[in-house]
């Protein structure tokens, strides 16, 4: 299957700030990601609850360097990399920041508050926004009723509104964020398993609690250019070019562990460190 974006995509990227491609993972791809998301016990053990401002909890599992689990060779797949690589500035090569299983488990899966994807990173001190791009691929269908990702259509060219604490979470200026709603238009990204949606790091976007019957499992891989140094980041991955794999890794070579990833610990995560910043 080729899941080359086309120019038409690449345009809309630049202009709203996101782009979704359907059925970029076939289901038999999506259906062996999310059994392995379900059954790796390193996904659990290694999951950080974070609390919105309701209480609610969110979970995540977060790892840096791309592996030889099924995971890795999704991040790492030809298709990944060259779309990734068509819509980041600059000619660098494509290089993993890191990637994160999100979990919002039926009636008790919390919010995610509106923020910027940079509005995390600067405080890694990334220097380039348009050299950063988060990939979400779907394990389950999103909708309304079980908290889908919602995005502020152009937000991207705001530029960096202002960062503080929203329950455990880093939250946008909702200032901003009210005036960017009356400017711009909200859209809902309803998604089927195995699309992907790739969006800038200044896009504006928030999830809602997951209320429903039914989970809704992602993994989002987020990239860097090589050319975009972080002067505060103590991984390594985002300056590692990927070596692309091909896709038909993902189904048919033989799968490591999850066991084997540097997971982030919540007590390191800069994020969640006041700088003086927010």
């Amino acid at each position: 299957m080729n899941m080359k974006l086309n120019e038409e995509q690449i345009a809309q990227y630049h202009k709203d700030g996101y782009v979704l491609v359907k059925g970029f993972c076939s289901t038999e791809e999506t259906n062996k990601l999310y059994k392995v998301a379900i059954e790796d016990e390193a996904m659990g053990k290694n999951a950080m609850d974070l609390n919105d401002q309701s209480g609610k909890k969110t979970k995540l599992s977060l790892w840096f360097k791309p592996g030889n689990d099924v995971f890795g060779y999704l991040t790492r797949s030809e298709k990944m990399v060259t779309s990734v690589g068509h819509l980041l500035e600059g000619e660098a090569p494509v290089c993993h920041f890191h990637s994160k299983l999100m979990q919002k488990e039926p009636k008790v899966g919390g919010a995610w508050e509106w923020h910027q994807d940079y509005g995390y990173w600067y405080k890694n001190q990334f220097m380039f926004p348009d050299q950063l791009i988060s990939v979400m691929v779907a394990l389950t269908e999103a909708n309304k009723q079980n908290g889908c990702l919602q995005v502020i259509k152009g937000s991207h060219k705001l530029g960096r509104v202002n960062h503080g604490f929203a329950g455990e979470q880093v939250g946008a200026d909702m200032v901003m964020v009210e005036n960017a709603l009356k400017t711009m238009e909200l859209v809902y990204c309803e998604i089927d398993p195995g699309d992907a949606l790739f969006f800038h790091s200044n896009l504006l976007h928030r999830s809602a609690a997951n209320l429903s019957d039914s989970p809704r499992w992602s993994i989002i891989s987020c990239f860097n250019s090589q050319s975009n140094i972080a002067y505060s980041e103590t991984s390594t991955a985002w300056r590692e070019a990927i070596v692309p794999i091909p896709d038909e890794a993902i189904l048919n070579w033989k799968a490591d562990s999850l066991s084997n990833a540097d997971f982030l610990k919540k007590e390191n995560d800069p994020a969640l460190k006041k700088t003086g910043w927010e």
